[in-house]
């Protein structure tokens, strides 16, 4: 939800100190009956407890309260399982609650009411659970002040009602969602946090100021919280899968049509108070969104984003410094270019697996009531092999990845004024020849008492350990800081880079080898005035210089503004000029640099509220990249139209032209230079999505996604020593490098939520990927030869159980 919630969080921070606004405080009433949780509000025990109210706007206009017609009240009660929220927010009538459906964690044309604890009132950490006026549940972790994990899922309990005077909702939050110390008396944090799409505004109870950073920083008290034990956490979560794939390969011997059952199980448990074991066993992630494949020109690999839910959720701790890329974990095996080196006479390479199988995770992770967070991940994948096949159809294994280790450790300390500092290690043991690895460093973020300025910054060592020659150590550090508080702020940071740091065994550093300085300045009004409600303008200027030997790389100057109108739109504008620079990667050749030409980017944006029934954005950013006429563009335009609150659908179509566009194409067959090309790339993605929900519980989701870019070689260059481009004077290359790249896929889900924390899904994937070097059609030509390209199809279906060992301790008494 980080773009419903927290993307208005955060859009400035500023300008000297100023006072303070009293911290709120509600009171929580303890109770021996529970109410039963209904959505009305009806029960003896919400009549007597304290009201939280007078909410504040922190967007479209910051610290405006509430209207009384259109108010929020909030109660809060507690026994010795659970505490209970009950809500009603008041509007002139039932047809101002926006209330689209959508399957859970998902928020469309949504009000929605939440609630954010800080159990450990450590001002960092939080949970948030959160209702629309629809009955749709939405969960987070939030972090380091206010970095929003919203893979993470709690088993809680929500109902919601809609009347002539608004909606209301209760919530029961058990303890075992919740991690909290051992203490007869307790006060955690708390916010609360509304928002209204009748008027597009968002209220928060507590006040959340623009021209603060951070959000768990800013929150109120929740006092009243007396002799509540923190209960035995234990949960598992079984599951069964079976698939069906179809792919056409109509050859002799090999099955169009294969099928597999799967089983195996999650575990979560509360070892203590404060720590929560998370385990899978024999995993299945076979039904998660395919990945937005594209054609790479760059000498630096694609990141994927991880889409598997047990590396996405309660994962904040071990993402600290940046060192963990979980889809390092069962990814491509470490020797797979290597399978098919030493084939012997008549010998065939015939399968080669592209990932490795995962055995199991496990995640231990929580934080002492001294503020100390520990955290260990533990993964372990199995062996892959090559299969090569002779002449005679005798087969044998080639070893591609051994049986991998992959660790992570992470102590991270709380300190005053909501600072941190953390030490970090990452390891990688292969149990065989090849070579192990591991990164250690510490992280940390120092603010002064009012939170207005801070020092921040880290510094890592990786080691790259071999059985047959010496380690390879290499270095990183950052260290900046700068003024976050009130209108105007700033930071400027140096980064370096050493050319032997290498932490991409299970994270990830696109290149190495670099020493930046980095300025950053932001001015922000966020007093509405004629046209805009608030406004800010940012700039960013980057200097780069190669670590070793030192030579200039470039200089980019990024100026941008975002602008919020007083009829709910928004919009960006933004300029962008990059100077002449050397960049030595795009040679792919050690040693070797390209002088790269000026760029100049003009782009803007306008985004329209997510009220309207046809609402959505366009984007457009034109490019003058070099002197031989090199010019491009990246347009985007999106759309969603609500049909009613049960179905919508939508498309986002990105057009990316370049034009005499300059970069590596291939290698001098006997020298090994770089042969560059100047060429055309024509890049059309379209996403086209629907989206019915039978319930709050239930619904279908459909993702059609066709990505296609055409490269067409104009004329080929050598690469001079001095970085310029030459004409040729070598024919010992491969000379067809034009390309034709298509992927199409299909995700097709159909979810249900029959019980707390429980899931049935059925999944429907069809996909196709192929690359040419037939680049002369058009695409609506392309587009048919695709439409018959042959598809892989999947079915599948799972069906995953809650079982919480409180409830049947409960069914056994």
């Amino acid at each position: 939800m980080t773009k419903h919630l927290l993307a208005v969080l955060f859009a400035g921070a500023g300008l000297g100190a100023f006072a303070q606004a009293p911290v709120k405080k509600l009171e929580a009433i303890k109770v021996t009956t529970a109410p039963k949780i209904d959505g009305s509000l009806d029960d003896e025990i919400w009549k007597n407890a304290p009201i939280a109210t007078d909410f504040i706007e922190n967007n479209p206009i910051a610290g405006r309260h509430e209207k009384p017609e259109e108010r929020t009240e909030v109660k809060i009660v507690y026994d010795n399982d659970a505490i209970y929220v009950g809500a009603r927010m008041y509007e002139t009538s039932a047809a101002r609650v926006a209330r689209e459906l959508t399957t859970r964690d998902q928020i469309a044309n949504d009000d929605f009411i939440g609630i954010i604890v800080d159990t450990y009132l450590d001002g960092l950490n939080g949970s948030g659970f959160y209702s629309t006026a629809a009955g749709v549940q939405y969960d987070a972790k939030y972090s380091n002040g206010g970095d929003e994990d919203d893979t993470w899922n709690a088993v809680w309990e929500s109902k919601v009602r809609v009347n002539d005077h608004g909606w209301t909702a209760e919530f029961k939050i058990p303890y075992s969602a919740l991690r909290f110390g051992k203490k007869d008396v307790q006060t955690w944090g708390l916010n609360f946090v509304r928002r209204r799409q009748a008027d597009n505004n968002q209220l928060f109870w507590n006040e959340l100021d623009p021209k603060k950073n951070g959000l768990m920083n800013q929150e109120g008290h929740l006092t009243g919280l007396k002799n509540i034990d923190p209960p035995l956490r234990l949960a598992f979560y079984p599951y069964f899968s079976t698939y069906v794939n179809h792919y056409p390969y109509n050859t002799p011997g090999v099955k169009n049509t294969t099928n597999s059952v799967n089983g195996g199980m999650d575990v979560k448990y509360g070892i203590n108070q404060s720590f929560t074991l998370d385990v899978t066993l024999i995993p299945d992630f076979g039904q998660v969104q395919s990945d937005n494949k594209v054609l790479n020109l760059t000498p630096f690999e694609v990141k994927y984003t991880e889409n598997r839910p047990f590396f996405t959720e309660g994962t904040e701790l071990f993402n600290k410094g940046n060192l963990f890329y979980s889809r390092r974990i069962g990814a491509q095996p470490v020797n797979y270019g290597a399978a098919g080196e030493n084939l012997k006479a008549g010998e065939t390479l015939i399968s080669n697996p592209t990932e490795t199988k995962l055995l199991n995770a496990t995640k231990l992770s929580g934080r002492l009531s001294n503020g100390l967070g520990i955290g260990v991940f533990n993964a372990v994948t199995n062996t892959a092999n090559a299969v090569i096949e002779d002449a005679s159809g005798n087969k044998r294994l080639v070893q591609t990845a051994p049986v991998t280790n992959y660790n992570i450790l992470v102590l991270d300390q709380t300190l005053k004024n909501n600072s941190d500092i953390a030490l970090i290690n990452t390891n990688v043991t292969r149990f065989g020849q090849d070579y192990d690895a591991n990164v250690s460093g510490v992280v940390f973020n120092l603010k002064n008492k009012a939170n207005s300025y801070n020092i921040s910054g880290y510094g890592m060592m990786s080691n790259l350990l071999y059985a047959d020659k010496p380690t390879v150590t290499g270095f990183n550090y950052e260290i900046g800081g700068g003024k976050t508080l009130g209108n105007f702020t700033w930071n400027i940071y140096q980064n370096r880079v050493d050319n032997k740091f290498d932490p991409n065994d299970l994270g990830i550093l696109f290149n190495n080898n670099y020493l930046n300085h980095t300025l950053n300045l932001q001015l922000s009004d966020y007093k509405p005035g004629k046209i805009f409600n608030s406004w800010s303008i940012y700039s960013t200027i980057l200097y780069s210089r190669r670590s070793a030997p030192a030579t200039y790389q470039n200089l980019n100057i990024f100026i941008g503004s975002f602008l919020s109108y007083k009829n709910k739109w928004s919009s960006n504008i933004n300029f962008n000029h990059n100077l002449e620079g050397n960049d030595f990667y795009e040679p792919r050749v050690a040693g070797r640099g390209f002088r790269t030409p000026q760029e100049t980017n003009l782009s803007a944006n306008y985004n329209s509220p997510k009220s309207l029934r046809l609402n959505g954005g366009i984007f457009y950013r034109y490019r003058i990249y070099n002197k031989m006429g090199g010019r491009g563009a990246d347009a985007e335009a999106t759309y969603t139209l609500r049909v009613s609150n049960n179905f919508s659908f939508g498309q986002d179509v990105i057009w990316s032209p370049r034009y005499n566009n300059l970069g590596f194409s291939t290698k001098d067959t006997v020298n090994g230079n770089p042969i560059f090309a100047r060429r055309n790339v024509q890049t059309l993605e379209h996403i086209f999505n629907i989206k019915y929900t039978f319930n709050n519980v239930m619904g279908l989701s459909f993702r059609l996604r066709h990505y296609w870019s055409k490269l067409n070689v104009l004329q080929y260059y050598d690469l001079a020593q001095n970085g310029e481009l030459a004409d040729l004077t070598t024919s010992n290359f491969n000379k067809n490098n034009d390309q034709n790249y298509n992927v199409w896929n299909i995700d097709m889900i159909y979810q249900w939520q029959f019980s707390p924390g429980s899931e049935i899904s059925v999944a429907w994937k069809s996909s196709s990927q192929n690359n040419t070097t037939l680049a002369s059609y058009g695409y609506f030509n392309n587009f048919n030869n695709t439409l018959n390209q042959p598809k892989n199809n999947n079915l599948s279906i799972k069906i995953l159980y809650y079982i919480d060992y409180q409830n049947l301790k409960k069914k056994r008494r």
